[in-house]
């Protein structure tokens, strides 16, 4: 059985205030208008980066992002990338051009 290794975060405070952005934009009541926000601004939900730099994310998230070495930041998309997996399957249909691979 596969088990993810877990690994250390070089700076806490910064990456759990990253962390809990994300969780935020992916919480029951707020989700819809986080995945309106991706659509109007013409991105696809697994474009983590570009998402992040337009601030979809919350105003100072970029930077406190910018902030962490690149594990933390490896660490922080892949919360993204699983976040984003575990939306209701009835706004995945909803918004289905977002989650998209064309």
């Amino acid at each position: 059985m596969f088990e993810q290794a877990v690994l250390s975060v070089a700076d806490p405070e910064t990456f759990n205030a990253v962390k809990a952005a994300v969780a935020a934009s992916f919480a029951p009541g707020k989700v819809a208008d986080f995945l309106k926000s991706v659509e109007r601004a013409g991105f696809r939900v697994r474009e983590f980066e570009d998402v992040l730099r337009k601030g979809l994310l919350g105003a100072a998230v970029a930077g406190e992002y910018s902030r962490l070495n690149p594990s933390d930041q490896g660490q922080i998309r892949e919360f993204y990338l699983a976040s984003l997996e575990k939306v209701a399957p009835e706004l995945r249909q909803k918004f289905f051009k977002l989650y998209a691979y064309y």
